[in-house]
């Protein structure tokens, strides 16, 4: 299970499109330099979630909304889209690009949320920035403890964007999660079309709901 909690934290967020930011919200981002952004998203899911994990427990979609609101602000929700889209980004309409990444993000929320209950931030290590802070781009360097008390390199791409630093991508173990779900849906949309692909989505984010009988 630890494992999944390292990819709910480092990913749940990515595809986070319903965000809604406020003056104080944006005004931090753009003054934050990389390796804070991370560290910031990290200590909020923790006062979030203090004393209150057993009631998250059994309150899912308040769950979903809380990890919604902290995650969604610190990741480029349209550039990770694009990438994990693909050559298909290209022939695809802008609504069906829109419809695919909101699609992508419930399933994700509804499949993973849970897991963020057991993010423990003491297990997470987060390395100071090297050398000048790039101008455009940046790699912040993290590592998560395992049950097992090994160490899991997490490592966060981020971009310069007009609300400051954003991420893009993340890679664990030196795996790129926008390349290994840009695998995955390749094969299927080029099969079935971007429609019939966000139409599962939306169809296992609602059955994880409960909205409708599985």
């Amino acid at each position: 299970m630890m494992k999944q909690v390292v990819i709910v934290f480092a990913l749940i967020g990515v595809f986070g499109s319903a965000a809604v930011f406020t003056a104080d919200q944006q005004t931090l981002n753009e003054l934050q330099p990389p390796n804070e952004v991370i560290e910031y998203a990290s200590a909020e899911i923790t006062d979030r979630l203090e004393g209150r994990r057993a009631y998250f427990a059994t309150h899912p979609v308040e769950l979903y909304e809380v990890v919604n609101e902290i995650m969604a602000p610190y990741f480029d929700v349209r550039y990770a889209g694009r990438l994990v889209l693909g050559n298909h980004w290209k022939t695809s309409t802008a609504e069906q690009r829109d419809r695919f990444i909101d699609a992508f993000y419930d399933f994700l929320l509804q499949s993973y949320a849970d897991a963020v209950l057991k993010f423990k931030q003491d297990a997470v290590t987060i390395y100071a920035q090297e050398g000048d802070l790039p101008e455009k781009r940046a790699v912040v360097k993290t590592s998560m403890r395992m049950d097992d008390g090994s160490m899991v390199p997490v490592n966060y791409s981020l971009r310069k964007s007009k609300v400051g630093w954003r991420v893009y991508d993340v890679r664990i173990e030196g795996v790129s999660y926008i390349q290994n779900y840009r695998n995955q849906f390749n094969a299927e949309i080029a099969a079935l079309g971007i429609d019939a692909v966000t139409e599962r989505l939306l169809l296992e984010a609602s059955q994880a709901r409960g909205l409708i009988e599985s």
